[in-house]
């Protein structure tokens, strides 16, 4: 069960950790995956300012779209989780007994965490479970939710900016395209970076977020993205 089932929390944390550092990970490896298909489709060669522009556009225009996609999609996902979870709640308290909430409980529960838990701590659950306001249940929409899915649009669109900025202000394409790239990986670098920090492999876990991304990039290019 998610920790969404208690409601909209305390006020100071309605700005902390919006979005955990997998989910922001996430977000930057797909904002810089669709701006990287749109410059590296640039024909270097033959490129000129109007091609440019055109590329422009479509980076723009692309990752604006998809993060508001995303962003929608990362919201309708919140919603169906707190419905998860308040249906959960009900199935606790419309059970035919004590022992059927229990295992109802304990369906909820994430594999892991479920053989350390004893009869009394499942009991403890679902007395609590029981306890909740109905109000605290009730699934809807929260401050919360609403500025995480506008997190998610900000990271999708944002990235684009860095990796087309060597464009605007470069009139070589095949040098802005070499900029682009390694101001693009570097970014990828620093996602994998900040998310390896709390898997306690941050170098690893960087490198390999950049090797993931390229061949991404690379599969998305081939496949006409």
């Amino acid at each position: 069960m998610s920790e969404k089932v208690s409601g909209n929390g305390g006020s100071k944390r309605l700005f902390y950790g919006v979005l955990n550092p997998v989910e922001r990970s996430n977000e930057v490896l797909f904002g810089l995956i669709m701006v990287m298909t749109f410059t590296n489709s640039l024909s270097t060669t033959e490129a000129g300012r109007a091609d440019v522009r055109s590329m422009l556009i479509g980076a723009v225009g692309c990752n604006l779209a998809w993060g508001i996609i995303d962003a929608v999609m990362y919201f309708m996902s919140s919603m169906a989780e707190r419905k998860l979870s308040e249906r959960t709640v009900h199935r606790v308290r419309t059970a035919d007994d004590v022992e059927a909430a229990r295992e109802i409980v304990a369906e909820a529960l994430p594999g892991i965490i479920l053989p350390a838990l004893s009869s009394e701590d499942l009991e403890r659950i679902r007395r609590h479970l029981a306890s909740l306001p109905d109000d605290e249940v009730r699934a809807r929409p929260t401050t919360r939710d609403v500025i995480s899915a506008l997190g998610v649009f900000l990271l999708v669109f944002f990235c684009t900016f860095p990796v087309v900025f060597p464009f605007i202000v470069m009139t070589d394409a095949l040098a802005a395209v070499s900029v682009s790239n390694a101001i693009a990986t570097a970014l990828l670098f620093l996602a994998g970076y900040t998310l390896g920090r709390h898997s306690g492999n941050p170098v690893r876990l960087a490198l390999a977020m950049v090797a993931i991304g390229l061949m991404l990039v690379a599969l998305a290019s081939a496949l006409g993205g």
